[in-house]
């Protein structure tokens, strides 16, 4: 059961960051099974019940959700070997992440955040989506007004297409969302002291319910394509 990241989990990325090197990481291991992924882990296994309600084809297993602590160092110049953070991520079972639809969470000393959106741009997707604003702008409208996500302090992020033409049937509110090239919603500014305590699960629970119509919406769409 998840009651909340620790002291603990914190303190290893931060002694990670200072020390972060092979034979460190190795020292330190088992405290990072403990301290870090085993406490990832929990926060996952909790939501799964309701990651599978939205969607019952969701990768729930914790081991496939949760990003590794190692770099993938081939193409950048910061050649650390190790994360100071983790993400997961909830996504269909062996989907290519590339234009993939998913939930995600990610925390570590100087972050905190979640929502859902694609990994990359998925123009095809999204291009079917502004298919079913101009067709029904106030349908579309009712729906991201049901999200409620201005409450929920989560906005809409990623870049837009500069030189799109938006249809003169598409409403002042739609058009940001209709010039999307790449698509997430996410939470801005969250408390971080929320994180030691389960307050952060049953935040990140009641966002997850929230985008359900949503991501089906979207994930209709991504089936679709095939």
């Amino acid at each position: 059961m998840f009651t909340g990241f620790t002291d603990e989990t914190i303190r290893f990325f931060l002694d990670l960051k200072f020390h972060n090197n092979t034979e460190y990481f190795h020292q330190e291991h088992d405290r990072y099974v403990e301290e870090v992924q085993q406490v990832f882990y929990a926060m996952i296994e909790d939501l799964a019940p309701d990651m599978l309600k939205i969607d019952p084809q969701m990768e729930v297993r914790p081991h496939k959700c949760l990003s590794r602590i190692h770099r993938d160092t081939r193409f950048t110049r910061d050649k650390s070997p190790y994360r100071d953070h983790l993400w997961y991520l909830f996504r269909h079972a062996a989907e290519p992440r590339e234009k993939s639809l998913f939930y995600y969470f990610e925390a570590g000393p100087d972050r905190l955040g979640w929502g859902m959106g694609f990994w990359d741009e998925n123009r095809e997707a999204l291009d079917l989506f502004r298919k079913r604003m101009r067709a029904n702008p106030e349908g579309t409208l009712a729906l991201l007004d049901d999200l409620d996500l201005p409450r929920r302090k989560m906005i809409l992020g990623g870049t837009a297409h500069k030189k799109m033409p938006v249809p003169p049937e598409i409403p002042e509110r739609l058009k940001r969302w209709y010039l999307a090239k790449d698509f997430y919603i996410f939470k801005e500014n969250p408390d971080y002291k929320m994180i030691y305590s389960d307050k952060i699960l049953k935040e990140v629970r009641r966002d997850f319910k929230a985008l359900a119509p949503l991501y089906r919406l979207l994930r209709g769409y991504v089936d679709e394509l095939g």
